[in-house]
């Protein structure tokens, strides 16, 4: 194992596959990539219990965690059991505070226990989740990475995603928000990197500015 090398653990955002980070590339003389898959959870699993299990597929020490959406609440819950180099949050949210106003009533109302999940077979239905948008011209590259229909899935994110609650920032999360996230868009205020023109997709998009910023970010 080269000690010089250092590994970055990313994980996507819901009913994602790792495939969004497809573009994602760091010098390879001093990072490795691992992707970071979903698995289905126990219907009665905390958010805290999933993420310790999600640590288990984390094979290195000291490592870099980047979470992409939900994937970024995730490895903020991650980053409690295991000690990491960094931790990129990105197109997610600090804490609770920043989930928009319709989550927040589904809190409220617990209506995300009656949401249509059992349709998301339909790609449409799951991109306006996923990524905050229909997608009628884009179905064929969405369905690329759009693969994680399993309702039990889906119905534990959605639940877990609203209910969240953390009160305050991570204090050694580096927060990268697009200016024009139309799934958070709260999230911009605050201790965050914006990259103006992002949207909640700009992983897959706006990859280059990862490419270039992500390996001065690691190592500043």
């Amino acid at each position: 194992m080269d000690p010089k090398i250092t590994h970055v653990y990313l994980m996507p955002g819901m009913a994602a596959n790792p495939l969004i980070f497809e573009y994602i590339k760091l010098p390879e003389d001093q990072f490795k990539i691992h992707w970071l898959e979903w698995q289905i959870p126990n219907k009665s699993e905390t958010l805290q219990a999933y993420a310790q299990r999600m640590c288990t597929f984390i094979k290195h020490d000291n490592v870099v965690l980047l979470g992409v959406s939900f994937g970024g609440i995730l490895v903020q819950e991650m980053s409690k059991f295991i000690s990491v180099k960094k931790l990129f949050v990105v197109s997610s949210v600090k804490s609770h505070y920043e989930l928009p106003k319709r989550l927040k009533l589904l809190k409220v109302t617990k209506a995300y226990n009656f949401l249509p999940t059992q349709l998301v077979s339909n790609i449409d239905l799951l991109a306006k989740y996923a990524f905050g948008e229909t997608i009628k011209k884009r179905v064929d590259l969405y369905k690329k990475y759009l693969s994680v229909n399993d309702k039990t899935y889906l119905d534990w994110s959605i639940k877990q995603v609203v209910c969240w609650d953390q009160e305050e920032a991570h204090p050694d999360a580096i927060y990268i928000h697009g200016s024009k996230d139309a799934v958070f868009p709260n999230s911009c205020v605050g201790n965050s990197i914006i990259i103006e023109g992002g949207s909640h997709i700009m992983i897959i998009n706006k990859y280059k500015w990862f490419n270039e910023n992500l390996p001065k970010l690691i190592n500043h």
